[in-house]
């Protein structure tokens, strides 16, 4: 056993061995579910989680869930800091676009590439719940005025004591950031934010936000009509070069009160997904439970002898991370203007117009 795992941990070098980091568009895989790879930056005294895992498209709840004991908001010179960018892709039908809610991440599936968008959102605050449905997208808007709805105002009254305005004008100051798309569902919007560093919170009252640079890319993209699928996926799990991943995040109970607990819905997943794949692989099912236990967020593999979390970040190559924090000019609503280079000699690395094509090389 002590053998299969190091070439686990092998395989894991040779595949990481120079590779770039990810943007958010990757080509759909020939052959299973999984997309990108896992990488790790180094920090500077200056830096916090937040501002890396924005520039690599990762919600708080990613960033923060893959380096466990990393003070999010001063990890410290030096820091190692794993990029969780592997993702375990939603259940078909890739059309449209996926929202999960519980990894609070969107997948956007254009119908005229074989490509994947995929970024993260804020989602709903505890007390409110989005229905699990399929809806669409009935109307686009930019700059968009908001009027507050009754139960949205009430609510700030009772819980903060605020007298919130019942309309908000376009602009800087604007909930609804400065691009917002209608769903079928009422008063349900996936828009940007003036508060970007809640996207991969719960902080809405319903509406799915996105980072304002995110959105910007998305909706020229996403036409009127596109369907719209929200689902709850705490436990995605896939399958890559024959083997086996799970990817765990924390469930949202108000969507579980069977009595069922979260490791036998994991385990259910990974039989019902293996069956309907007739796929015959050896689970490590003591490593299931510690995925599903620690919800790191990351895209690990379950097979026997797979690693640990812990062996694959401890060899996982690590680069500085160039660039300096966003400041108070990425606070609101708008696009923040690209970062500085935090070291004027260090390479750009350009991200978010990159493609990875990794079947296509093959």
């Amino acid at each position: 056993m002590q053998k299969q795992s190091e070439r686990w941990v092998l395989g894991v070098v040779l595949a990481l061995t120079g590779a770039a980091a990810q943007a958010s568009v990757y080509a759909l895989p020939a052959h299973g579910d999984v997309v990108g790879q896992l990488h790790a930056v180094t920090t500077h005294r200056d830096d916090t989680l937040l501002d890396i895992g924005r520039f690599y498209d990762l919600g708080y709840n990613q960033v923060t869930g893959a380096n466990p004991g990393v003070n999010p908001w001063l990890p410290g010179q030096a820091a190692k800091v794993v990029i969780p960018a592997q993702y375990v892709l939603p259940p078909r039908p890739w059309t449209g676009i996926v929202v999960d809610i519980p990894a609070r991440r969107l997948y956007y599936f254009p119908s005229n590439d074989p490509v994947v968008f995929t970024y993260p959102v804020g989602v709903f605050l505890p007390g409110w719940k989005e229905g699990l449905t399929t809806t669409q997208i009935i109307a686009k808007f930019r700059m968009p005025a908001w009027n507050v709805p009754k139960n949205i105002h009430a609510w700030f009254e009772k819980k903060y004591h605020m007298d919130i305005p019942w309309y908000w004008p376009p602009g800087a100051e604007n909930p609804m950031g400065e691009l917002a798309m209608e769903t079928g569902l009422s008063g349900i919007y996936i828009h940007g934010t003036y508060h970007p560093w809640g996207v991969g919170m719960r902080a809405s009252q319903g509406c799915f936000q996105m980072f304002p640079e995110n959105v910007a890319q998305l909706f020229p993209l996403v036409p009127t009509g596109t369907p719209v699928r929200i689902i709850d996926q705490p436990n995605l799990v896939g399958e890559r070069d024959g083997q086996i991943y799970l990817q765990s995040y924390k469930p949202l109970h108000a969507y579980h009160k069977d009595g069922m607990s979260d490791l036998q819905r994991a385990v259910m997943g990974i039989k019902t997904y293996m069956a309907r794949h007739d796929l015959h692989a050896a689970i490590d099912w003591q490593r299931v439970e510690q995925v599903v236990h620690a919800r790191d967020t990351v895209a690990l593999p379950i097979g026997a002898g797979a690693p640990a979390y812990r062996e694959i970040a401890a060899i996982l190559p690590a680069k500085p991370y160039a660039y300096a924090p966003y400041g108070p000019a990425a606070n609101g609503a708008a696009v923040p203007p690209p970062l500085a280079l935090a070291n004027a000699s260090a390479p750009e690395e350009h991200l978010h117009v990159e493609v990875s094509f990794p079947d296509r090389q093959r």
